[in-house]
């Protein structure tokens, strides 16, 4: 916080930001398209952490990678074109959003250990306190809430 004190600015505490990070990025899809988007999250944690001030651990860190990975991975394998990444924070959580071209909605498998693949959206749940997918004009938009706890 700032106090102004006869035309001084006199520095109080530890200013904090009111609105969320938000940061997006659009990706062709070409190779080595999803590390380049996981190297985009990465930044934009390390951001949350020194403008937030966000507590986020490497498991937080590992699990906002992981997410931003397999829905990257899913809109780069299923969609007929880009994709964008747009990522949402604040101290207490991180939005991971995917749109793409594609208006087929992912399908979620049932637990198998024994499936080969698939197991992205089934990752992405176990991750996330809330994922959602609706069509949108352009294709669809899938969206994961993760909690940081510090």
């Amino acid at each position: 916080m700032t106090d102004h004190l006869d035309g001084a600015v006199i520095p109080t505490g530890f200013d904090v930001p009111v609105e969320p990070l938000r940061r997006a990025a659009h990706f062709t899809g070409e190779s080595g398209s999803i590390a380049e988007a996981r190297g985009f999250a990465a930044r934009f944690v390390e951001q949350l952490r020194t403008e937030w001030c966000a507590r986020i651990g490497d498991r937080e860190s590992g699990a906002v990678l992981l997410v931003v990975s397999e829905l990257v991975t899913n809109a780069d394998r299923h969609s007929n074109g880009p994709y964008i990444l747009e990522l949402e924070g604040t101290a207490e959580s991180v939005t991971v959003c995917v749109y793409d071209s594609s208006d087929a909605l992912p399908l979620r498998f049932p637990k198998d250990p024994e499936r080969i693949g698939r197991h992205g959206l089934e990752i992405v749940h176990a991750l996330a306190e809330e994922v959602t997918a609706e069509r949108v004009p352009v294709g669809k938009r899938v969206r994961a809430l993760l909690r940081l706890t510090g």
